[in-house]
């Protein structure tokens, strides 16, 4: 069985070697998991185990864990939920089905309404509830809780549907973008080269034909190689990716234009967010709450030369953006807006690609409050939008 999955990984890519793969084994055999109780060890012991053996580098984490879970079936990963309200309050056991008229008669409640009456809740709470329009739970029209339905409220565990949530209680890891994807296509490195200002820098490298043709018919015939610096793009780009949550619908494209950029361009440096930029950013998501670059050292230490480019759905909550603690993570004390005001200050030319469809924008709130604070500098993730965008940045 385990040969099969050896091919596998393999198969995903991955530096697998079969000295590892039998460093795994022996590992197996000598009960490393489930030491005398082989019953004992679950999948999730296994998965450690083999990414330790197997995998040396955390760059190839999510392409395993991609590739262990296609071969094992839909396996689930460990979580490791350290908040206050018992996990078990949160499984999922049903879904309520509202009708439009249903879901039009439930209240919305205010940002501080909601923050109020969500710490009457865990003060008052004593059990796991399901369904019902009050308690924190699973299904019903609670605005505390998951698995049911309500237009605003927080979400505790679970997994997003409804995309209303204002704050998320849940602790979930993020993936780094992968920036070695191989492109189905050329086309985002064609629109991408509309973006050039090209410049010689370095050692003399490449051959310069014409001053070598003129020098050797001045020098009698004799040859008379003249050489000069390599050309590259001179342009700089600082690269601002959302990461997770709603962004995860689109990782493969937002990979894709990832690759292409850091192909195109030298002098790159990129960042993550999550939903809206706030006063720090992080280039590894799994340790994005232990290595964070503050914004404001972000914003000092690059040149305003550099072109500043957006990339996420610009789909969440408009709290997040407008409110201070209105990030779905931690309490900021600045709202979102005031950052992106900073950073487009900052960085003059600027632009925002959105990956959501362009059809959908006039139903999204938060995207028609990006894109005024954008100065509607939002263009989609296609080929034509991301030559509109090169274009504008080239100017």
């Amino acid at each position: 069985m385990l040969i099969d999955f050896f091919y596998t990984l393999r198969a995903a890519k991955l530096p697998v070697s079969v000295k590892e793969f039998l460093t795994l084994l022996e590992a197996l055999q000598a009960d490393v998991v489930g030491p005398r109780q082989p019953e004992a060890c679950t999948i999730d012991d296994f998965y450690y185990l083999a990414r330790t053996a197997l995998v040396k580098d955390e760059k190839h984490f999510d392409k395993f864990d991609r590739a262990f879970a296609a071969y094992f079936k839909g396996v689930e990963m460990l979580a490791d939920f350290t908040k206050e309200i018992p996990a078990d309050w949160l499984r999922k056991v049903l879904e309520k089905e509202l009708s439009a008229e249903e879901k039009a008669a439930i209240e919305k409640m205010g940002w501080d309404e909601l923050m109020e009456t969500l710490k009457k809740r865990l003060e008052e709470q004593k059990e796991r509830h399901e369904g019902g329009s009050k308690w924190i739970g699973t299904g019903g029209t609670s605005p505390f809780g998951h698995g049911g339905y309500n237009p605003q409220g927080v979400r505790i565990g679970g997994k997003g549907g409804n995309k209303s949530a204002v704050k998320v209680w849940d602790q979930r890891a993020y993936r780094d973008y992968d920036d070695s994807q191989e492109l189905g296509t050329r086309n985002i490195k064609v629109a991408l080269r509309r973006l050039r200002k090209f410049a010689r820098e370095g050692n003399e490298l490449e051959l310069d034909l014409p001053d070598t043709i003129r020098s050797t018919a001045a020098n009698a015939g004799w040859l008379d190689i003249r050489m000069v610096p390599e050309r590259h793009n001179n342009v700089k780009v600082l690269l601002l990716m959302d990461v997770g949550g709603t962004m995860d619908e689109h990782i493969q494209r937002v990979e894709e234009l990832f690759s292409a950029v850091k192909a195109e361009f030298k002098h790159l440096e990129f960042y993550y967010f999550h939903n809206c930029v706030y006063d720090f950013m992080w280039k590894n998501n799994r340790r994005r709450f232990a290595e964070k670059f503050p914004t404001w050292d972000i914003i000092r230490k690059y040149n305003k030369d550099y072109k500043l480019i957006f990339v996420g759905d610009a789909t969440m909550s408009p709290y997040e953006i407008l409110q201070p603690g209105g990030s779905v993570e931690y309490n900021n004390e600045e709202p979102g807006a005031e950052w992106l005001q900073r950073l487009t200050h900052a960085f003059p030319k600027f632009a925002w690609i959105n990956p959501e469809p362009q059809g959908v924008w006039q139903y999204r709130q938060s995207i028609a409050v990006i894109q005024q604070l954008m100065g509607h500098r939002m263009y989609p993730l296609t080929l034509k939008g991301l030559e509109e965008a090169m274009r504008m940045l080239s100017k």
